[in-house]
């Protein structure tokens, strides 16, 4: 049964697929299991998110490709290390040190360079659909591994897609392009290649690096150089509900926006925000990570003539998290948006238990036979420093938390863009 709703207007979007992408598998007890990829589209059809939707193919890429932001000799690092037998003991070790190869969170896997390969193609794939012209809305749930770095990998990120995509606009005459970051995790290596870039406005709301792996991401991180005033971070204290996040959000992204006007939103839009997420402790649920979709869609409406190219990212809520928050995503992007109250039909929900049994028992979670959560997203604006009323539900303490939070980002960055720090209209 379709329980879509077609949204008004909406434009013709690409949706990016293939098989491949399961191959993008470190280990059985690794966090990251692609399983979540394709219980997200399974959803997604079942639900008639992709009623009329023919899903577009990754690009092929290439090494000068990828070198745009990897160095050569970190292909050759990834590539060799991809005929797994030709690496043990001490020569792991060098790989560790000196790539991020053979780490617990990276460990090595074979074909790891095709692999990683392809969920770059599948980013590629979208931009050059939206630069072309053929849509303005594309996504990659494949895609979002915003940690990897030039010449190391990290965070469970071999390539960079984010990064390379982007660079690869620049290329095609963009000169304004905003990325937005929503994973629990500093989209670090994103901000680290463009740090000195003017032409790109990075945005990451993430945990406070305090307290959360990889303990970048404070508010003082601005972009250097050229770059100064192009990167903005906003970090979040543990337990932050939907309606703080929110709160944080709307006093931030859109007057950053507003002041850069960029031609293109890329969104990295991790899920591991969930409040049930096993490795992070942020407290959304999927009806605030669904209501930031939507805002980032409008944003895009709004300041980039609706260009949106959106990657998934982090979320290790596999069976009961990710499914549902990015079939939210893919809803938004193909303009196909689901009441949060639709239920999940019975069948989806046995193949999903199913496929749980195969996890190793730490990523085991229950179907929920809800797009909802039944999440409280009636958030206050931030109306100034002066803090305003206590919103409903949510204590003084963790509001005034949030509310410093907003403070320290907008006093780093905002006079540096010309804008008032303590004027809520900015």
């Amino acid at each position: 049964m379709n329980n879509a709703v077609d949204r008004p207007g909406a434009e013709h979007a690409a949706v990016i697929w293939s098989d491949d992408f399961l191959g993008y598998r470190w280990t059985a007890a690794h966090p990251m299991n692609p399983v979540r990829l394709a219980l997200t589209m399974s959803l997604s059809r079942s639900l008639g998110v992709l009623d009329g939707v023919e899903t577009t193919p990754p690009m092929n890429v290439d090494d000068r490709l990828l070198q745009t932001v990897h160095t050569s000799a970190y292909l050759d690092a990834v590539r060799s290390a991809s005929a797994v037998d030709d690496y043990v003991g001490g020569a792991t070790h060098l790989l560790e040190r000196l790539f991020g190869l053979g780490s617990t969170d990276n460990p090595i896997f074979e074909g790891m360079h095709s692999a990683a390969s392809v969920l770059v193609g599948g980013t590629m794939a979208a931009a050059a659909a939206i630069a072309s012209g053929s849509v303005r809305r594309a996504v990659n749930i494949g895609g979002g591994m915003h940690h990897a770095m030039p010449g190391h990998a990290a965070g469970f990120c071999i390539y960079n897609d984010c990064a390379v995509a982007i660079r690869w606009l620049l290329e095609q005459g963009y000169d304004r392009i905003a990325y937005i970051d929503i994973d629990a995790h500093h989209g670090d290596g994103v901000q680290k290649v463009f740090a000195a870039d003017p032409r790109v406005l990075t945005v990451s709301l993430h945990q406070h690096p305090a307290t959360l792996w990889p303990g970048s991401g404070w508010p003082e991180e601005v972009g250097e150089q050229d770059g100064r005033g192009t990167a903005v971070n906003i970090a979040l204290m543990p337990e932050t509900t939907d309606k703080l996040w929110l709160r944080a959000f709307h006093a931030i992204v859109p007057g950053m926006l507003e002041s850069f006007r960029p031609q293109i939103i890329v969104s990295q839009c991790g899920v591991d925000s969930h409040r049930r997420d096993p490795l992070t402790d942020l407290s959304l649920t999927i009806d605030g990570q669904r209501a930031a979709v939507l805002a980032m869609r409008d944003l895009a409406d709004t300041y980039a003539e609706g260009r949106w190219l959106a990657v998934g990212g982090g979320g290790y809520g596999i069976v009961d998290v990710v499914p549902r928050s990015w079939t939210h995503l893919i809803a938004a992007v193909t303009g196909h948006d689901l009441d949060p109250v639709t239920t999940i039909d019975e069948s989806w929900c046995r193949a999903a238990t199913e496929e749980a049994q195969a996890l190793d028992e730490t990523l085991r979670g229950d179907p929920v036979n809800s797009m909802t959560d039944g999440g409280d997203i009636d958030y206050l604006p931030w109306d100034g420093d002066g803090g305003g009323p206590l919103m409903a539900g949510v204590t003084d303490a963790a509001q005034t938390r949030t509310d410093a939070t907003i403070m320290a980002t907008r006093r780093a960055v905002y006079p540096l863009c010309g804008l008032d720090p303590e004027d809520p209209r900015d």
